[in-house]
Parts: structure tokens; C-alpha cells; sequence
């Protein structure tokens, strides 16, 4: 009898975790959300690839983790302090770690670490026309 009690414990917890990452995707995919890789410490060897969603909040570009409990943003970057070192396409095994189709930008900025951001071509446009963009008065880098 306890262990039937501890398995449907168990079973009710997954249920409930499979229900939350369910409901988070959806409502992240609905509020504008597009598929993004982010890679940060891109010059460490041990950097690897982390799948997640990424959404303009104004004047930030902010990434969500797929597989996270986190109900925010991992990720907070500012439109103003990233500036795009360099683009290149996915090598070797990398390509299967981004979305298909993807390019990859090495970003920098002068307050945070240098990542590397992969997304398809709609998302890449949208990103760069999004970088590109500022409101009036405000001076911007090129991006592309």
C-alpha cells in the first residue's frame, strides 16, 4: 500500500511538471516568441549549445531556457550594448544542436560576456531589424 501511495506521488509529480513546461511553452510561444540557440563563453571549449525561445521586451531581448522551472527570462540582453562581432553558419556537429537553417552571431557587449546567438532566417531578420531599430533620438550600431 505505501508503495503505491509513493509511485501515484510520483506520477502526480511528473504530471504536474510535464503540465507546467506544456503551459509555459504555449503561453511563451504565443506572447511573440521565436526559436533561438544561445551559447555563452563561445571561446570555452566546453561551451555547448542551450535551446530556448527568445522574445523583444521593448528595449531588451529577452531568452527563456526551454527546459527551465524559471518562470522569467534566463537571459536579459539590451538592444543599446549588443553590437554583432561576426556571423558565420553552424560547423560540424553544431548544426544539429540550433534550429535548421540557422546563422550564428557572435555578439559582444561592453557589459556582459560574449555570446553567440544561432536562429533561422525569419528570426535572424527580425533580430537584426529589431537591433537595427531605436527610437528617435537614440544612436544606435549597425548591426549587419
Amino acid at each position: 500500500m505505501a508503495i503505491t501511495l509513493v509511485v501515484l506521488g510520483l506520477l502526480l509529480v511528473l504530471v504536474v511538471v510535464a503540465l507546467w513546461y506544456s503551459l509555459r511553452w504555449v503561453r511563451m510561444r504565443r506572447g511573440g516568441g521565436v526559436s533561438v540557440a544561445l551559447r555563452w563563453s563561445p571561446d570555452s571549449a566546453r561551451a555547448g549549445w542551450h535551446l530556448g525561445l527568445g522574445r523583444y521586451e521593448g528595449e531588451s531581448f529577452a531568452w527563456y531556457r526551454v527546459w527551465s522551472l524559471r518562470t522569467g527570462p534566463d537571459r536579459v540582453f539590451e538592444r543599446d550594448a549588443l553590437e554583432i562581432a561576426d556571423r558565420r553558419d553552424p560547423s560540424g556537429s553544431e548544426a544539429y544542436a540550433v534550429p535548421a537553417g540557422s546563422t550564428v552571431l557572435r555578439c559582444e557587449s561592453d557589459t556582459q560576456e560574449a555570446i553567440e546567438i544561432a536562429m533561422g532566417p525569419g528570426a535572424l531578420t527580425g533580430f537584426l531589424s529589431w537591433l537595427e531599430s531605436a527610437p528617435p533620438g537614440h544612436r544606435i550600431r549597425r548591426a549587419s
